[in-house]
């Protein structure tokens, strides 16, 4: 287990919901992943994510659906791609990702607390 934040270190972390509106191989990265452009609604809008989840899902399994992600880490560069948001997932022991979503539809932008 990692060192507890306190509240006020959590209550920085903004987490949304978005949707995945676009997905795409990315060979160009170190390790399998796609690339995602992902709606978050009209107060956060548009943003792009590398993710790590080609072990449990298609391209074809991605479009439309709702993610979530923290959307206010800095933008970190993967190969030729700006990622700028972190899908969140549970990573199973052999590494592969399932990713977090709500379990019924809810509104782009939503804050997940």
């Amino acid at each position: 287990m990692k060192k507890n934040l306190n509240w006020e270190q959590f209550s920085q972390i903004d987490m949304r919901v978005g949707t995945i509106i676009k997905a795409m191989d990315f060979p160009e990265a170190r390790r399998p992943a796609y690339k995602l452009i992902i709606d978050f609604g009209a107060e956060v809008g548009i943003l792009k994510s590398s993710a790590q989840i080609t072990d449990f899902y298609t391209l074809e399994d991605l479009i439309g659906r709702q993610v979530m992600a923290v959307i206010n880490f800095p933008p970190k560069q993967i190969a030729n791609f700006m990622s700028e948001c972190l899908v969140l997932g549970s990573v199973a022991p052999s590494g592969g990702v399932t990713l977090w979503q709500p379990d019924r539809a809810v509104q782009n932008g939503d804050r997940v607390s």
